[in-house]
């Protein structure tokens, strides 16, 4: 094989492409380092070397964007990771924290509906802090450090989350072999969490109901929304046009929480929320009509200011309200589980293996109870007797 006692851009820039298939030269100065010339005038640079006793060939660059000063550099940088056991031509694992985030994201929350939450929080709680750190070198300390920096704000349920996401990181990475323990292992959880039972009374939900009709468009309708489905946040939220059909909501398993199918029946009322509401793309509620609402901690705040409520509450309390609403109005509690999208309780086990019944009118039923009731209440006369729904025969 030709080989070039003195490899230079010059030189190289002489060589002429073979008339068919490829040539390699050497270089004599850098043993291993070799330039391949195609036929078509390609030129690339190739590092040959023997690792466990087998002989090996990695790319290092196109020429001219790979130099000569910068392919004997890459040399060098490939001949070290040969002399102490490493295979230059396999990417090398992150061993970083920041590096190694990336990689737990990627390929172990890319596909959890709650990953844009978790590199929000773990990108503003410690990715700036331990980024630059190996990962083998954060300890209990720091991960106690990290978590009380949280709780210490005030926010103890932020801070329970963080845990949990550095457990399941710390996990994942042990179970790959980046890590050889698990720091978080028997880590005192800063606080337990509250299981919370808040159910708005009849004043309070009506103060919410015109508190949503002074926000108006898009929040107000749909926080209304909320309230006359039972559906969660982001299910509303991000509702397109183009999931309602035949007045049902369709949610694929894409956007439930549990990953299953959801069909959410829509009253009378629902309808007519929907019915006034503004036409900007196939998002229901969006702003400027090409991506759904988002900001729900400042349309939250507006409810508070306007609804004036002493007992504070959260938007997930709605569910809570129409479960227990659902269940005065006397909705069997399978109607009311099958309405909330839950598929535990008495929809679990063995039952939900067998029981497929989907309840789709007793759930439309239910459902016109409750936004009656929801409306007698708001204008302000006395709810007229409403049956109880009948279960399944």
């Amino acid at each position: 094989m030709p080989k070039i006692r003195s490899m230079t851009d010059a030189a190289v820039k002489r060589l002429k492409p073979p008339a068919t298939g490829q040539v390699d030269y050497f270089d004599s100065n850098f043993p291993g380092l070799v330039l391949r010339v195609s036929c078509g005038g390609r030129k690339a640079w190739n590092y040959l070397y023997r690792l466990g006793g087998k002989p090996r060939r990695m790319t290092l660059d196109m020429y001219p964007a790979m130099g000569v000063a910068e392919a004997h550099d890459a040399w060098r940088a490939a001949r070290e990771s040969v002399r102490t056991g490493r295979d230059p031509g396999r990417p090398q694992a992150a061993t970083d924290f920041a590096g190694v985030f990336a990689e737990w994201m990627e390929r172990d929350q890319a596909k959890h509906r709650s990953a844009r939450d978790v590199r929000a929080r773990m990108e503003r709680e410690v990715v700036p802090v331990w980024g630059h750190r190996k990962i083998t070198d954060i300890d209990r300390r720091d991960i106690l450090d990290a978590i009380d920096r949280v709780a210490d704000r005030g926010h103890t349920t932020s801070a329970l989350r963080l845990y949990a996401h550095l457990h399941r990181m710390f996990q994942w990475a042990l179970g790959r072999g980046i890590v050889e323990k698990n720091p978080v292992t028997a880590l005192p959880k800063p606080a337990e969490e509250t299981k919370r039972d808040r159910v708005l009374s009849d004043q309070e939900l009506v103060a919410v109901w015109n508190a949503a009709e002074k926000i108006g468009y898009p929040f107000g309708p749909a926080s209304q929304l909320l309230i006359l489905t039972g559906a969660r946040r982001q299910e509303i939220g991000a509702l397109r046009w183009s999931e309602i059909e035949d007045g049902v909501i369709h949610l694929s398993g894409a956007r439930t929480k549990n990953g299953e199918p959801h069909l959410i029946p829509l009253s009378s009322f629902a309808r007519s929320i929907l019915a006034a509401a503004r036409r900007k793309g196939d998002f229901v509620f969006t702003i400027a009509g090409k991506a759904p609402i988002r900001n729900w901690s400042r349309a939250k705040a507006d409810l508070d200011d306007f609804a004036a409520i002493t007992e504070p509450f959260v938007v997930h309390d709605f569910r809570r309200t129409i479960a227990t609403g659902l269940q005065k109005l006397g909705t069997p509690l399978q109607v009311t589980e099958a309405i909330l999208g839950h598929t535990s309780g008495s929809r679990g086990g063995i039952v939900g293996i067998y029981q497929r019944h989907d309840y789709a009118n007793e759930k439309r039923a239910a459902l016109e109870a409750w936004g009656a009731r929801v409306m007698s209440l708001v204008e302000g006369r006395e709810p007229g007797k409403v049956l109880p729904i009948r279960g399944q025969r």
